[in-house]
């Protein structure tokens, strides 16, 4: 049997590898949209190319899901890091189409296995430990530890940019480059400081593949029972309808808005590197700060006004008239990503049990993929033919109308505080 990992040994386990998962992601999150574009990629063609992402996480995330709580976080996890590494050489050397298609088809089938097993792990992996500690604010530490994760590793970027060292490739290729190499530490890293106790699967591994094989659906079919009994599941995972569109202004078309107010693609990936950085940074305070918020108004009412202040911000992305008007939005709309990332991870976990914990947060991040692909398809054309600023505005307008599917949460949580089983603020 796995010797137990004490809360605290697990706390700094999940720090740990949030920071190795996320530092690569920060060497290319600014560049991505500009890299396809500089290889001859239209706007409506870099929608379709990133929605082909988000309906293979649709396919994939319930048994995914269900198979990482059958079968083991960790083996799931590390298999999961491999793909990352593999999507990311295929996006690099990505010069078609096609090859951009195949490079978010594996992207997909990654973030479908990443989607909630490291989180997963570590609430029932320290609450074996220590049933009373608080989960809730060590998620937000690691939403913090996201943050500095991926500005350090966007700072970085723009430097590799700026620099531009190696001739032989452009110079948004090189962060790239870089990136795949700390992929492969991200592999190592999960392989050695990630432990879980798995004795009531078969010792073999194709005695514990069969076993997850028939453990999955079930696990899937009670996590669709949960979302179906229950009000408060459904209003937070369709949250995720809004918020995803909103995610398609920031991610998607910030950097090229930024390029038509800034000069160009290179000029603009230039600038993206440190734009990220200090982005990530106020993602982190904002992590932090929706725990301070949580203490005083809930963590509902911290969910409700973060979704409902980014969607302002990115309708003000939209109607900037120029580079630093632009900038200083995207920054604003970043620090409430960060506040409410956390805020609503916690509500889902108020929602989950260990059985079926990975299932609920996939089903979260199922709904969330579909709609971001949904919305680039939709997104992407109205801005090639109507201007970046226009899909901006739309998608945060948008995004402003589900901030009121917190209600049903708010309710709970005041219906609890006042029954005495939790305390009013949680994170």
């Amino acid at each position: 049997m796995t010797e137990r990992i004490s809360a605290a040994a697990a706390r700094r386990v999940l720090l740990v590898l949030t920071f190795t998962r996320w530092f690569p992601v920060g060497l290319t999150v600014g560049v991505s949209t500009l890299l396809a574009v500089e290889r001859g990629m239209s706007l409506a063609e870099v929608g379709a190319i990133f929605a082909v992402q988000g309906f293979v996480v649709l396919g994939l995330e319930l048994p995914t899901g269900g198979f990482a709580d059958a079968l083991g976080r960790r083996p799931v996890l590390i298999t999961a890091a491999a793909l990352a590494l593999v999507a990311g050489l295929v996006f690099v050397t990505a010069h078609t189409f096609a090859a951009f298609i195949v490079a978010l088809v594996v992207m997909g089938v990654f973030r479908a296995l990443d989607s909630g097993p490291l989180e997963a792990w570590y609430v029932d992996t320290a609450q074996a430990d220590d049933p009373h500690v608080n989960v809730e604010l060590n998620l937000a530490s690691a939403g913090t530890v996201l943050g500095v994760a991926i500005a350090i590793g966007a700072l970085v970027s723009g430097a590799l940019i700026a620099w531009h060292p190696v001739h032989a490739m452009t110079a948004l290729e090189l962060p790239y480059w870089t990136a795949l190499g700390f992929y492969g530490v991200n592999i190592v890293m999960i392989a050695v400081l990630m432990r879980e106790d798995r004795t009531h699967l078969d010792s073999t591994g194709l005695g514990r593949a069969l076993t997850s094989a028939r453990e999955a659906p079930r696990v899937v079919l009670d996590g669709l029972r949960t979302l179906a009994a229950s009000t408060v599941l459904r209003s937070l995972v369709l949250v995720e309808v809004f918020w995803s569109v909103a995610m398609i202004a920031f991610e998607i078309f910030m950097p090229v808005r930024l390029s038509e107010l800034a000069g160009g693609e290179a000029h603009a990936g230039a600038l993206m590197g440190p734009i990220s950085a200090v982005a990530w940074g106020l993602f982190a305070l904002g992590s932090a700060g929706a725990g301070l918020a949580s203490r005083r108004i809930g963590v509902g009412w911290t969910a409700l006004l973060a979704r409902l202040l980014n969607g302002a911000f990115v309708v003000g992305m939209g109607v900037a008239t120029g580079p630093v008007g632009l900038i200083a939005a995207f920054l604003l709309t970043y620090t409430l990503h960060g506040s409410g990332g956390p805020v609503h991870g916690a509500l889902l976990h108020r929602q989950a049990a260990a059985r079926n914990r990975t299932t609920v947060l996939s089903m979260n991040s199922m709904v969330g993929g579909a709609s971001f692909s949904v919305g680039l398809l939709a997104l992407g054309p109205l801005a090639e033919h109507t201007s970046t600023a226009v899909g901006i505005v739309v998608a945060g307008a948008f995004s402003i109308v589900g901030a009121a599917l917190y209600l049903p949460a708010i309710r709970q949580e005041r219906a609890a505080a006042g029954a005495g089983d939790v305390e009013p603020a949680t994170i």
